[in-house]
Formats: structure tokens, sequence, C-alpha cells
């Protein structure tokens, strides 16, 4: 397949590489005006909308906030019906169900990725919980197979649910992160001497 990846940071510049390892076309554009030589990067994002066969798909790992919002606004305006939209980004679910109403009021469809394994997962395997359109994810469902671990991707239902999905795995993660955290702070207060490496082996 051939996809625009915006955002080519940390993240998109992974994504971006391990897709094209998987034999996928990938143009790049980042807002912050980043480029890379390891694939095909494009002056702005209507350049890579105009450069895209359609029915276009265009991956989104942008910061959450105003620059999605800019950068999926400006989408909107650019794109055609049938074309995909992909927010790869930590957006709030509501947010995303919002957007999907609005992508849908010009059909086109719009996806809410959790995308899960920091920097070392989006190169090599990531975890992906996908929510949108159960017809529309049949025509990109190979990305996720290409550039997830195995077993790694996941269609979670309607717009909203892959956000949301990685909202509570993030809690989880946190959670047990800072349990940890306090169990070794305890120990350290302790009247005993151990060996913390030891003690994190058992």
């Amino acid at each position: 397949m051939e996809l625009g990846m915006i955002g080519l940071g940390k993240m998109g510049l992974n994504l971006a590489l391990n897709l094209t390892d998987g034999g996928h076309r990938v143009l790049g554009y980042d807002p912050g005006n980043v480029s890379t030589s390891q694939f095909e990067t494009l002056d702005s994002l209507e350049a890579v909308v105009n450069e895209l066969k359609g029915p276009r798909v265009v991956w989104v790992m942008v910061p959450a906030g105003e620059v999605t919002e800019r950068v999926l606004n400006d989408l909107h305006a650019l794109l055609s019906p049938g074309d995909i939209v992909i927010d790869g980004g930590n957006s709030n679910y509501k947010e995303s169900m919002r957007r999907a109403e609005h992508f849908n009021d010009k059909l086109i469809y719009f996806f809410d990725v959790g995308t899960s394994g920091g920097m070392e997962g989006a190169r090599n395997g990531a975890c992906t919980m996908i929510g949108g359109d159960i017809e529309a994810f049949g025509k990109i469902e190979e990305l996720f197979q290409d550039v997830s671990t195995d077993n790694g991707y996941l269609y979670a239902g309607p717009s909203g649910s892959g956000h949301f999905l990685k909202m509570i795995h993030n809690g989880i993660e946190y959670g047990m992160m800072q349990a940890i955290a306090e169990g070794f702070e305890i120990l350290e207060k302790s009247p005993f001497d151990y060996d913390h490496e030891q003690v994190a082996r058992v």
C-alpha cells in the first residue's frame, strides 16, 4: 500500500520505517519541518495529499491537542469521499468520536488508533488498538498486520473505542509502575540492606 505519514517525530518516524520495511510506500511530512532521507518526504500536507492515489490513506502521528486538531481540520478540507484518516496519537476518545462524525459528514473514514510499545515497538512491532468503521478497516488491516508485533493488533469497535482502550491500558500500566516504585521506596527505607537488583529478579 501507499500512505502519508504526518508527523516524523520519535513515533511517526519509526512507524514509517517499519512500514517501509514491510514494503509499503510512505510519503512523509512533519508540521515542524523534520525531514529524513530514509523515505520520501514532502514540504506540505497538501503535497502529500496530491501525491497519493485515491482512495488515500493518511496516518497522523502528532502530539495530542492543538496540533492534532489543526492537522485533522486541514485534512478534512483536502481529502475526498472514500479517503481514510488514521489518528495514531493519544487523543481523548471523546474527541475522536467527534472527529469521526466530522469526517463522516464528508464520507471520509476516520480511525482512532491507540499505539503502544514506544519507539522500539513502533520500529519493530507495536501493539495497536483500532476504532472505526468495520468495513473500511478491511481496506487498511494489512497496515496494522505489518506494523504490529505478532497478534499485536485489535479491531476494538466503533469510533472512539481504540483511544478509549489505550486510555485504560495506560491507567493499568501507570498504576503498576507506581505500585512497583512505592514497593522499592519502602524497601529503601527499611532497616535491611537489600540488593535491589536481586529483589527485582525474584
